[in-house]
């Protein structure tokens, strides 16, 4: 099964902010909170990090697909999770 990441840099305002609306819209959409989300800091794992193709943060994969990069608003979030659950509901 692949795995959903969200590359981020702790004091990245973008990525700050991506945080809050996650957690807004897990609240508004709790069939969000069935997904699993591998928070992966860049600095701590920058194999992994320079393993892939992106520069700006944050950045959502869902494997080896990318579904996101750079700054983004609450509604990229949502749709994000929403491609997220659409590859996961496509694997089962």
């Amino acid at each position: 099964m692949s795995k959903f990441k969200l590359f981020y840099l702790q004091f990245c305002p973008y990525c700050q902010e991506v945080f809050r609306w996650i957690e807004e819209l897990k609240e508004q959409y709790p069939e969000l909170n069935s997904i699993d989300l591998e928070l992966i800091n860049e600095r701590e794992h920058e194999e992994l990090s320079n393993s892939l193709d992106y520069y700006y943060v944050p950045t959502f994969y869902y494997g080896d697909e990318k579904l996101h990069e750079g700054a983004a608003t609450k509604e990229g979030v949502l749709s994000v999770f929403q491609q997220a659950m659409d590859r996961q509901s496509q694997e089962h």
